[in-house]
């Protein structure tokens, strides 16, 4: 029965996890929250990071019921994400499988994505929309390899929507994703705003641009309220991702879709989403915001996996990329 102690830290979220078995037995996690109106400085992320790991690491263990002894693989997040906070939690990785004489394992973010969020559901062969504040992508399992349908051209839809919460001054605590959707609950008018999906990929800087023009002289003059923007943003962006995702399970034949990533927490894109599979007589699958925010398990789980599978990291390639694809991982774990 291996268990897995997996750390994440690829963005402004600092996790760590443990798996043993398919069995989430610890998962603490901190968030780096800036002030309204800004966004994270990686040099700034990183300090964070460095400021509490080694608490969530003693957290995870104690949770877990577990010492050093008990685990038998250190996982961590090689990439992709932000430079400087994947560094300074892959030190601490390096340094603990060391101290303990533990193999070590560099996960791809979005591969922990998919594995965790494979488990979780109980999915077997989805068509996974891919959504968080670094990546938007549209995958589908073929050949030991995650394969890329359909992607942004530009920036992330996380990305997009953290952005705007900015022009209207919204708070980032627990996330500025959250507290969009709760304000777009309450929003009552569609403005129309750039639909621009490519084939089966997707740009959301145009909306973003557009919507940062528009925002402050539709508020100034009563055309439309926050709450209307944060409607009418969401109801757009999502659309798009319902569009390219629905192409893409037609394409593979796929009855299984599966969301994974931090907006993927959003019920109104869960709503959309539920919406479209029910009319394809497809199933829908998603989990809740333990999981689906980047967390220490779902690389705990990828490595258990890699783990399994044979897969080892020699301390000569444990660095970080910045730029790590989802297709470029070997996935020799599933048939």
């Amino acid at each position: 029965m291996p268990t897995v102690l997996g750390f994440e830290g690829s963005a402004n979220k600092i996790g760590v996890g443990v798996v043993r078995d398919g069995r989430v037995l610890a998962n603490p996690r901190r968030t780096y929250v800036t002030p309204p109106g800004t966004g994270f400085l990686p040099g700034d992320t990183a300090r964070h990071h460095r400021a509490v790991i080694l608490d969530l690491l003693q957290e995870a263990l104690t949770e877990a019921g577990l010492t050093s002894q008990d685990i038998d693989c250190i996982a961590y997040t090689k990439g992709p994400g932000m430079g400087a906070p994947l560094v300074s939690v892959a030190v601490v990785a390096r340094t603990v499988a060391q101290l303990w004489n533990k193999p070590l394992l560099g996960v791809n973010h979005c591969v922990g994505h998919i594995e965790m969020g494979r488990l979780i559901t109980g999915a077997t062969s989805p068509t996974v929309l891919y959504v968080s504040g670094g990546n938007t992508q549209v995958i589908a399992y073929s050949e030991h390899r995650y394969r890329i349908f359909g992607e942004t051209i530009d920036i992330a839809v996380g990305n997009c929507l953290d952005r705007f919460a900015r022009v209207l001054k919204i708070s980032n605590d627990p996330s500025p994703g959250y507290n969009i959707e709760q304000m777009a609950k309450r929003g009552k008018k569609l403005v129309e705003l750039p639909y621009t999906v490519k084939g089966m990929d997707v740009s959301f800087s145009g909306i973003l641009s557009f919507i940062e023009d528009v925002a402050q002289r539709m508020l100034a003059t009563g055309e439309c309220t926050p709450e209307d923007l944060c409607f009418s943003l969401q109801e757009t962006v999502f659309a798009m991702l319902v569009e390219i995702t629905e192409r893409a399970m037609a394409h593979c034949g796929s009855q299984e879709a599966l969301i994974v990533g931090g907006v993927g927490c959003n019920m109104r894109l869960q709503e959309m989403m539920e919406t479209m599979c029910q009319e394809r007589g497809a199933q829908l699958f998603a989990t809740d915001e333990r999981f689906c925010i980047d967390n220490g398990a779902m690389i705990a789980q990828a490595g258990w996996e890699m783990f399994q599978a044979g897969h080892r990291t020699p301390l000569s390639d444990s660095g970080v990329t910045q730029r790590y694809r989802t297709d470029e991982v070997e996935v020799t774990w599933r048939d």
